[in-house]
């Protein structure tokens, strides 16, 4: 009696203590907190970038795209899918000074066109410049020159016999400004040596909306080295003289490495040599003074056609004439030849290699076979114009 009356009793007591967590329970309708447990330690993998990330991110196994005419990394690579622009510039008369856009050109020929005066020819690849100025007429060395290198030649005008040449080499590409309006070419009066400006960019825009073959062309020829020439002679100045009152001086510039061009500055038509004074050559569109990594002499036979009309024999060098290559404060002696007449010039040291221009924009000064070339004093050089 007494163990079923004690069972009785523990039964009674568990059920209240039942009852009374139930009460709780139900007065507290929150759940208890959860248990804080330490968290698996787990490596974590590296996310993959956004797209914004990988846009930012450069990508270091992709070559830099090279300009075959510099050796420079251009900007935006596409510009380099086109043809050469090349852009006949006025030096006569002096009043077409200080010319504009030079300096973006790739590389500018210089040449003779009669009574002590030059012109240039300006190639532009891989930049362009909204400003070409003066624009002038064209010459025949211009077929040989734009051929070699695949250009749309852009020039003022020129004669019949001129335009039948420089149309039978190039046929559309040869562009004259009463064919293409502004903003090709702006301006009037190619013959006033202040007339006419070009936009390189508009010319190569011209072409493409004509839907004439615009592609990347091959422009091999020339090789590129940081480290200067092997057996260079000390070459502080070059000057160039197409006559005497038409002096053109290239000094060396510690500073940037390259050779800043200084041009005859006549207080009047008729002031004597000595009163004239060598003067910073500027560029219109940047206001600063022109600025080449190479500047090089070749020598080629002219031929006289009439006082302002000339024969330039740049095709069918095979044999090679000499070349003098200016970098870096030193002077280089070697030939230049065209293996054809579809391919750039090509340089080459005595030993047979090819010369090693440093990277940046070239000046080519195309001089008579007849011209002198000398050092006039130690690291000093002056060639001299003669035909042929």
């Amino acid at each position: 009696m007494d163990v079923q009356k004690k069972r009785l009793a523990g039964l009674l007591a568990a059920a209240i203590l039942m009852l009374t967590i139930l009460s709780a329970c139900a007065n507290n309708p929150e759940e208890p907190p959860p248990v804080s447990l330490p968290e698996p330690v787990v490596e974590q993998a590296n996310e993959a970038p956004s797209a914004a990330e990988e846009a930012n991110t450069p990508d270091e196994e992709t070559p830099a795209v090279l300009n075959p005419l510099t050796g420079l990394a251009v900007q935006d690579p596409q510009i380099l899918d086109r043809r050469p622009v090349m852009v006949k510039v006025s030096n006569f008369p002096r009043n077409g000074r200080p010319h504009a856009g030079l300096s973006f050109a790739d590389i500018v020929f210089d040449y003779y066109i009669g009574f002590g005066t030059n012109r240039f020819l300006a190639l532009y690849y891989g930049q362009d410049t909204p400003e070409i100025w003066p624009l002038r007429s064209g010459r025949r060395v211009d077929a040989q020159l734009s051929t070699m290198y695949s250009g749309v030649l852009g020039y003022g005008s020129a004669d019949a016999d001129t335009d039948a040449v420089l149309a039978g080499a190039l046929g559309n590409y040869a562009i004259s400004y009463l064919e293409a309006e502004c903003p090709v070419f702006c301006g009037e009066e190619t013959h006033d040596a202040i007339g006419v400006y070009a936009n390189s960019a508009e010319i190569t825009r011209f072409v493409d909306a004509q839907g004439w073959e615009n592609g990347k062309p091959d422009l091999h020829g020339m090789e590129f080295s940081e480290a200067p020439q092997d057996g260079t002679q000390k070459a502080d100045q070059v000057t160039i003289l197409f006559n005497a009152y038409n002096r053109a001086e290239w000094r060396f510039d510690n500073a940037s490495g390259k050779y800043l061009r200084w041009i005859e500055h006549v207080p009047d038509e008729y002031a004597e040599p000595l009163e004239w004074e060598m003067v910073p050559l500027v560029d219109k569109v940047t206001g600063d003074q022109l600025a080449f990594s190479n500047v090089v002499v070749i020598f080629a036979p002219y031929t006289e056609l009439a006082p302002s009309a000339h024969e330039i024999a740049i095709w069918g060098n095979k044999n090679g004439l000499p070349a003098y290559l200016f970098r870096d404060g030193g002077m280089t002696a070697g030939e230049w030849v065209t293996a054809n007449d579809s391919d750039p010039m090509q340089f080459i040291n005595p030993n047979g290699t090819p010369m090693a221009f440093k990277p940046g924009n070239t000046w080519i000064a195309i001089m008579g076979l007849s011209s002198s070339f000398r050092e006039t004093q130690p690291g000093n050089w002056e060639t001299f114009f003669f035909l042929p």
